[in-house]
């Protein structure tokens, strides 16, 4: 009997396993199933609301786009000249022109807009309202232009401080056998690190020349986009040099000896401006407190003194 009770419970024992191992795998199955439908209906969510934002964006940007064809519709000189600008700002999108006076445009006209919004509930005189209606317009038309020239020279400096070692790349892959074109996209694989300005300047340049373009034409390009005085006799030397079959090695190594000595320049420059603009900081905030620490205790001793005086 007791033998019978023990292989039962074996049985069972048995048949239970069984049954939790059959059972486990399906709903595992279930979780994945369910947990891949959830995340697949968080994907699709989101996708959605990426192209509703992006819907939106483009909508704005339409509008934007069409606000500025309109202000600059006839002045193409102008245009021009904010094209190299924004170009120098590092904006090659065909239709930043009309973006940049849109939005110039649509910041002029909606601060002015949402300030008379919100003038009732302000308790100032009307005169004081409208000088501050005609500010908040300058500031929204003057915003854009103020972003786009600080972002420029950002760039500027970028590029100037990477120019030295980038002619130094250059010299050593000419020496080595390269050609300028193939120099080039090397140089701006190399200086990525250092520099994205520059890497991407010296793409564009390279992929100028593979355009179609001649390489005077894209070294030109090269100096308009940057503005740069340094980058600009670097471009013509090397007109220059393809043009009359000079070497352009021994030309790259005096360059980048020159571009070499000029940062030294400028760093010896820069740490001799140390001290006048030290001049300031220490009159205004260190010189003052160094009095009150120095003359304070002197000053309530002769208070002291002076009170007792008074007194006797």
């Amino acid at each position: 009997m007791i033998y019978i009770v023990i292989l039962l419970a074996i049985a069972s024992v048995t048949l239970f396993a069984i049954g939790i191992a059959e059972v486990a795998p399906l709903r595992q199955r279930a979780l994945r199933v369910r947990l891949s439908s959830i995340q697949t209906h968080a994907q699709q969510r989101r996708v959605g609301e990426m192209k509703v934002r992006r819907q939106r964006r483009q909508h704005f940007e339409k509008m934007v786009r069409t606000f500025g064809d309109r202000v600059t519709r006839a002045d193409d000189s102008k245009r021009k000249s904010v094209r190299l600008q924004l170009l120098r700002a590092g904006y090659r999108h065909p239709d930043s022109v009309s973006l940049y006076f849109g939005l110039r445009a649509v910041l002029a006209i909606g601060l002015p807009a949402s300030l008379v919004v919100l003038s009732p509930l302000s308790s100032e005189p009307a005169p004081r309202i409208l000088l501050g209606l005609v500010g908040v317009g300058l500031l929204g038309w003057l915003l854009p232009k103020l972003f786009i020239v600080r972002r420029a020279r950002r760039r500027q400096r970028s590029v100037q401080r990477a120019l030295p070692d980038t002619l130094d790349l250059l010299t050593t892959c000419v020496e080595a056998g390269l050609g300028l074109n193939q120099a080039l996209v090397r140089v701006a694989e190399d200086v990525l690190p250092l520099s994205r300005d520059m890497s991407d300047e010296l793409t564009i340049t390279n992929l100028e020349i593979r355009a179609g373009s001649s390489r005077s034409e894209a070294l030109r390009n090269f100096s308009a986009r940057t503005g740069l005085a340094d980058v600009s006799s670097l471009t013509a030397m090397l007109i220059q040099t393809d043009r009359f079959g000079t070497s352009i090695a021994q030309a790259l190594r005096v360059h980048a000896d020159t571009m070499r000595d000029k940062r030294r320049q400028r760093a010896e420059e820069a740490a001799a401006k140390t001290s006048i603009k030290l001049l300031f900081p220490l009159v205004l905030f260190v010189f003052p407190a160094i009095f009150v620490v120095i003359l304070g205790p002197a000053v309530f001793h002769v208070a002291e003194i002076f009170g007792s005086v008074q007194q006797s």
